[in-house]
């Protein structure tokens, strides 16, 4: 499904067919080490399903570029074990699969220079390509005058759902006006990362909220539903 012209959801990425650019956000790798370190039981097998979700991906679209639009890695302050074996892996199926990859540094990635330099790929704190820009999304950025397109992460955007006693909660993209510009915010790639439920309307990036007129798109296996406004959803 297109979410604007031009640019397609495929499972939980966004593919720009003009430029031939996957774009994926909030990977988090490593994050099961710590919900193990928690006492959280999680399936040795975690980061094989992950890279289950780019073979969907890829069989879907031929990218020539890979954009990361930040927290790639979860832990904050050092680089574990978990996350050099992981991340190194990653960046080789990566690398298979497309020419470029450009990692955008998100506030879970103070650290990610030293592997990022190892197999040099680009890291750079934005990227803006003709008039769009690519953020992370945990600061308001300088516009240029010629943008008009933000894509961002950051926000782990999710919508909960509820059914008499049932309760589930789906990873949605979003798709509003910030100053001006149209707006898209991509939720987490990581199914251990459940996102922050949109129609409580508490946002934690400064550019969600102060944007408006949000459209939801909501993903489940790998089928995408619009789910239109979000001010009128939030009345049901």
């Amino acid at each position: 499904m297109e979410i604007t012209k031009g640019i397609e959801i495929i499972g939980l990425s966004l593919f720009i067919r003009k430029s031939k650019t996957l774009v994926i956000s909030d990977v988090h790798l490593g994050i099961e080490g710590e919900m193990q370190y928690k006492g959280v039981l999680i399936p040795k097998q975690h980061f094989n399903e992950l890279m289950k979700k780019f073979e969907y991906i890829f069989s879907k679209v031929k990218p020539k570029q890979i954009i990361i639009l930040g927290d790639l890695k979860h832990e904050f302050g050092r680089i574990s074990e978990q996350e050099w074996r992981e991340l190194l892996r990653f960046f080789d199926y990566l690398s298979k699969n497309s020419k470029k990859i450009v990692l955008l540094k998100g506030n879970h990635d103070p650290f990610l220079g030293p592997i990022a330099r190892k197999r040099n790929l680009e890291l750079v704190k934005e990227l803006q390509i003709e008039n769009t820009l690519f953020i992370h999304g945990d600061y308001e950025p300088k516009l240029k005058k010629n943008t008009r397109l933000i894509i961002m992460g950051h926000e782990h955007p999710a919508v909960t759902l509820r059914e008499k006693t049932k309760v589930e909660k789906f990873k949605c993209f979003l798709k509003g006006r910030y100053k001006n510009r149209l707006l898209i915010v991509v939720p987490s790639l990581n199914l251990l990362v459940e996102g922050n439920n949109v129609l409580e309307g508490e946002f934690i990036s400064p550019i969600v909220k102060k944007a408006k007129n949000f459209e939801i798109f909501v993903v489940e296996d790998n089928e995408v539903y619009a789910f239109g406004k979000l001010k009128n959803i939030s009345k049901r």
